[in-house]
């Protein structure tokens, strides 16, 4: 009954009613718990006094006002923290420590992204929080997990690309002076958000169902060696180590960039040409005007076109170079062959597709009538996300926090605030 009186009221939330205290900060704990937050969750932000979520200074660029004025919210926090609530604690000393375990005892989730062994030293670890607390759920984020030789190690992501192997499929080719590369954007730590966010879930859902919680555990690299996918299991499966391809794809041909003629100002221009399956790469040739590779039994088949990648690429290379980008493009979605532009980020968010899904929020932020930021793509029919601008002011929530869920008076909070505590 619960559930489908839920389902009819179209402005609830999927977690309306989920408390989460979240001690996490950069970004692939704030970007587990923001897509929670998205999802209706209560999401009650952590932060040093004085300084905050390290990411809240990690600029330029910074946010500009409305009257021209640069201020202190860096683009990197905007991105990671939407539809939060912003508490000031410091957890270094016992006051801090005891204000967290009280706020502990009204939450249903407790995330953290600490070195291994500093919750325990405070007294915060899930050992300690589960006894305030049977029902919680506790997840911990770092870079090799709670367990292993290598527990107590800090792991970054760009040190989590390297040693899961990312970087070594990544880049062009070594025989065409290539060599490691790392993603553009911090690939290991959003693994890890959006692993954490389903192993909550997970957890949450068991938590119904039993009344106990348990321990979530992610590590960076974990993340990182199970999103090798199907380069993984290509090793696991052959023993051959994969390496290096550039833009081309390890199991698939023709899958990959191909330069084609120069764009409008003379420079070189590229299509992503990505050819799934034999049907599809017959039809390809067709738009080509060369059919016959179709008929090459050398190409035929997808198995045959990987093993003879070497013969067909430099045949099609010189094909690619006679049309222009637009040309081909339009030709190959005509033929359902999957095509696509390589954009920039200018040409991503002009794009009518982009804007179509509405991958774009528009904020009334305190100092910005219109900041735009990136939206959450999930898409629900009856209980859509949430869309609120993140906390701009450290703190900004603690006095309302503190009263909604301990009761605390004025006087109170204004104590701990003179010693420093929040």
């Amino acid at each position: 009954m619960l559930s489908v009186q839920f389902l009819n009221n179209a402005r609830m939330n999927s977690l309306d009613g989920i408390r989460i205290l979240d001690l996490s900060r950069v970004l692939a704990g704030p970007w587990c718990t923001q897509t929670l937050a998205d999802l209706g969750a209560d999401v009650i932000k952590i932060e040093r006094p004085g300084s905050g979520d390290d990411t809240r200074s990690w600029g330029p660029p910074f946010l500009v006002g409305d009257d021209g004025r640069e201020s202190q919210e860096a683009a990197y926090y905007l991105g990671a923290n939407r539809n939060k609530r912003s508490l000031t604690c410091d957890i270094a000393r016992p006051e801090g420590q005891q204000l967290i375990r009280e706020l502990v005892a009204q939450c249903d989730v407790f995330i953290e992204n600490f070195k291994v062994g500093d919750m325990a030293r405070y007294g915060l670890d899930y050992a300690n929080l589960s006894a305030l607390n049977p029902r919680l759920v506790y997840c911990s984020l770092t870079g090799f997990g709670q367990s292993g030789p290598y527990a107590p190690r800090a792991g970054y992501d760009y040190i989590i690309q390297g040693m899961g192997g990312l970087m070594s499929v990544t880049g062009e080719r070594d025989d065409l002076g290539g060599g490691p590369q790392k993603v553009g954007v911090a690939v290991s730590d959003l693994f890890t958000g959006m692993y954490a966010t389903v192993g909550i879930l997970a957890a949450l859902r068991h938590a119904e169902r039993t009344g106990q919680g348990q321990h979530v555990d992610m590590a960076l690299l974990d993340s990182q060696v199970a999103m090798l996918a199907n380069l993984g299991a290509n090793y696991l499966v052959s023993g051959k180590v994969p390496g290096r391809m550039g833009n081309a794809h390890q199991n698939i041909v023709p899958y990959q960039v191909f330069e084609v003629a120069p764009a409008a100002d003379g420079g070189k221009d590229f299509i992503i040409l990505a050819v799934g399956n034999d049907g599809q790469f017959a039809k390809f040739c067709q738009v080509a005007g060369r059919p016959d590779l179709a008929q090459d039994a050398r190409y035929a088949r997808n198995r045959d076109r990987v093993l003879h990648r070497a013969s067909l690429v430099p045949e099609l290379e010189p094909v690619m170079k006679t049309r222009a980008k637009a040309d081909w493009l339009a030709a190959l979605e005509a033929a359902q062959v999957p095509c696509g532009a390589i954009n920039k980020l200018d040409e991503v968010f002009a794009d009518a597709q982009v804007q179509a899904r509405a991958m774009v929020d528009h904020w009334a932020h305190p100092i910005k009538a219109d900041l735009r930021l990136v939206a959450s793509p999930i898409k629900l029919s009856q209980t859509p996300v949430r869309h609120d601008h993140p906390p701009p002011l450290l703190g900004q929530h603690t006095d309302q926090v503190l009263g909604e869920l301990l009761g605390w008076d004025a006087a109170r909070i204004a104590a701990l605030r003179e010693q420093g505590i929040i």
